[in-house]
């Protein structure tokens, strides 16, 4: 027995503990605020605390996907471990109502409203551009996070964490941002967001599930 011991355990390496869920996602979200802290060195603060001030339904909508990208970074961190229930998932869907009800506000303004200033289509491919490109590096500084976890619902896991980076990237996007939520503007980035969502879907979700069924796949 004890040799069946040792030769069961001559391969084992010590294995590092994982920090807590919320410092995990206390460090992700840092990542994200250095990049708002760097955009918000090239932005126009003045232009963005009056359009806030004034236009309630723009801070509604900033606030909105500012609490998905929180709480949400929140509910992939708790997701990725195994011992985790599935219903950490819903931890950011207030926030998400709260975006869309106040992105819907901003698209009923602009379409009541005469004189308001909407993206036109080349501005709004410019909106995409952004929302993909920066969840690139954030969808990839998720992944190496919680890699390591093994949870046991990584597609879910997936999904969740391209929610959160999609939103995290909407809510940057406000540095640039000088317009108002006209239908093509908000139909752009419902595509740019649900190709994120999808893209973590299948990469993240394949990179999450346990290596005995990568193989198998």
């Amino acid at each position: 027995m004890e040799s069946l011991v040792r030769d069961l355990g001559v391969d084992l390496r010590p294995v590092r503990r994982l920090r807590s869920p919320l410092f995990r996602a206390a460090g992700w979200l840092s990542a994200a605020a250095a990049a708002a802290i760097t955009f918000a060195c090239f932005a126009d603060i003045a232009d963005i605390v009056h359009r806030l001030r004034y236009v309630p339904d723009m801070w509604l909508a900033v606030l909105g996907s500012t609490t998905t990208t929180v709480f949400g970074a929140i509910a992939v961190f708790q997701l990725s471990l195994p011992d985790r229930r599935a219903a950490w998932a819903l931890l950011p869907l207030p926030g998400l109502a709260l975006w869309i009800g106040g992105t819907g506000l901003g698209c009923l303004r602009a379409w009541t409203i005469p004189g308001t200033e909407v993206a036109t289509i080349v501005e709004a491919r410019i909106c995409f551009t952004f929302i993909v490109s920066l969840s690139i590096p954030l969808s990839a500084l998720m992944i190496l996070m919680i890699r390591r976890a093994y949870p046991m619902h990584p597609s879910l896991t997936a999904v969740t964490g391209g929610l959160t980076v999609a939103a995290g990237s909407a809510t940057l996007l406000n540095f640039f941002h000088p317009y108002d939520a006209g239908a093509t503007d908000i139909a752009v980035h419902v595509v740019a967001i649900a190709l994120v969502v999808g893209a973590n879907r299948l990469v993240a979700g394949w990179l999450l599930e346990p290596p005995v069924i990568r193989r198998s796949m």
